[in-house]
């Protein structure tokens, strides 16, 4: 028998950003406060690894929203802090900022203004991009005489393809909030003042959704990204199979023939 193994706390003391939990609308936000440039420090990097491990065990939540005060997300991390933190510390930046991708429940990202750095690597590991007009997506590492260190060319690669991602890096070429719907880095873009509502209509959307068919949605995605057809269809085979016993599809099938809207439980 395996034995219970409490949920993790949730950082206190936080550095940079806060938690602002909704239970009645099962939503939690992550909201980067450190305005105007909402600039990322090391530290921050660390507990907000940790606060998207918690949220995933957190039963009041089914949406996680990321979004920032002000006019920016994030103009990037702390310069100085690069040459100040050990080796030991960098190594981990790139598990750091992809604990979006790895959360099992659906992480929207809510991008205005200066999307640059390490702000943009921890967007493109969450699974919706909601961008303003406003909104400008930059890797400017080069002119550091730099590489993105957190994820952010080989994710970027993945979505774009290898000449659009050597124009963005190599470059460090700003791309803005409708060029990145068009190259389907952004999931919708919208005018600014319309960023919150077209963010709280998504999450009430997936809220509709099985929880259990979400999370294995999800999942069988990120595992099978760099599989070969065949193995993704086995494996998605595997999942459809899994799925058919849960009482959510149960209640999915009931509420199609009975014309009204599932009343979806997470079993």
């Amino acid at each position: 028998m395996n034995a219970y193994v409490p949920a993790p706390p949730l950082p206190t003391d936080l550095d940079g950003y806060r938690i602002d939990i909704d239970a009645a609308r099962e939503r939690a936000d992550i909201v980067l406060a450190r305005p105007p440039m909402n600039t990322i420090s090391m530290r921050q990097r660390e507990q907000l690894r940790q606060t998207f491990e918690a949220l995933d065990e957190d039963d009041r939540v089914r949406v996680i929203v990321l979004r920032a005060e002000g006019e920016h997300f994030s103009s990037g991390g702390f310069i100085k802090g690069f040459l100040e933190a050990s080796p030991e510390h960098v190594s981990k930046l790139a598990w750091n900022i992809a604990a979006p991708a790895r959360c099992s429940k659906p992480v929207i990202v809510a991008n205005r203004g200066y999307t640059f750095g390490v702000g943009f690597e921890i967007s493109l590991a969450c699974d919706f991009r909601i961008v303003s007009e406003t909104c400008q997506y930059a890797l400017p590492e080069q002119k550091l005489g730099q590489i993105p260190g957190s994820g952010g060319s080989a994710r970027l690669q993945k979505i774009v393809g290898i000449t659009r991602t050597k124009d963005i890096v190599m470059r460090s070429k700003r791309i803005p909030g409708r060029q990145a719907l068009d190259w389907g880095i952004a999931t919708e873009c919208v005018p600014d003042a319309e960023l919150e509502a077209a963010t709280d209509r998504l999450v009430d959307e997936l809220r509709g959704f099985s929880p259990m068919a979400q999370r294995t949605a999800k999942k069988l995605l990120n595992d099978t990204e760099d599989s070969t057809l065949s193995i993704a269809i086995e494996l998605e085979g595997h999942c459809y199979s899994r799925l058919r016993q849960s009482d959510d599809f149960k209640e999915g099938v009931l509420a199609f023939h009975e014309k009204r809207a599932p009343n979806f439980k997470g079993s």
